[in-house]
């Protein structure tokens, strides 16, 4: 990463302000000091190119909005802790500097002043002429939030005002929502309800569904045999996922 060795080098030599500037400076600022005596890794000590900082916006706004999302509910817990790491290690497979970076990033934004939506706005406002790489950071916004196995309530939340200021539309999130959606989502889907719904809700809205599509109940509007067959179809994916909540609920 060729912007990184240019701000160990102390080359970063730009104002970038706002919350992201904030951010990077409090980091770089410090993360690369040596002890007296020692000499620092090789360096590139040339000034930064457009791109390289454009590089270093991308990732500290990465990183930042990261540890926003982590920390939505008041606290950062060992398990969003952990599904951050794993995208460092697994997804980016980042070098030991790089790692440290990005922590000391993420760790920095958990106590930052800013907003999510600061950030998000910055990074639009920087990369507002180039969709494919909102779309990238929605995605790993995304990505980073299933990791535990599902998106928590106000991580949707914040996804999707990143998504609004990012002027991407509502079906375009949900495309790529739908690229992380559990096989469990799925099921729900078919119910017609949603996670947060409660289990009296989810078993009103069950039979209700049985009631609607049980073959019986069809054969007896007279309908055609086509729409029969149909009927038993959709009788059998609503028993399916009906079940397939019911004991990941726990329900009896």
């Amino acid at each position: 990463m060729t912007w990184l060795g240019k701000v160990v080098g102390g080359t970063i030599g730009f104002a970038l302000g706002g919350p992201i500037g904030a951010v990077a400076g409090a980091v770089f600022g410090h993360m690369f000091d040596e002890p007296e005596g020692q000499q620092p890794g090789a360096v590139d000590s040339s000034p930064m190119s457009a791109s390289e900082t454009s590089q270093m916006i991308f990732f500290t706004a990465c990183f930042s909005m990261l540890g926003k999302l982590a920390k939505v509910d008041g606290s950062l817990t060992d398990s969003e802790l952990a599904s951050v790491r794993q995208f460092m290690a697994a997804d980016l497979q980042l070098n030991s500097q790089s790692r440290r970076a990005a922590e000391e990033i993420f760790q920095a934004s958990l106590n930052s002043p800013q907003s999510f939506d600061d950030f998000a706005r910055q990074f639009y406002g920087h990369f507002h002429d180039q969709p494919q790489l909102l779309e990238l950071m929605l995605d790993i916004l995304i990505r980073v939030s299933v990791a535990d196995g599902r998106m928590h309530e106000n991580e949707e939340r914040l996804i999707h005002s990143a998504a609004i200021i990012f002027h991407f539309s509502e079906q375009s999130l949900q495309k790529l929502k739908s690229r992380y959606a559990p096989q469990s989502d799925t099921y729900y889907q078919t119910l017609g309800c949603s996670r947060t719904d409660s289990d009296d809700t989810l078993k009103t809205r069950y039979r209700k569904l049985v009631r609607d599509y049980h073959p019986d109940t069809i054969a007896s509007k007279g309908l055609p045999d086509e729409f029969v067959v149909f009927a038993h179809d959709k009788f059998r994916e609503i028993q399916e996922a009906y079940d397939a909540v019911k004991k990941e609920r726990g329900l009896v």
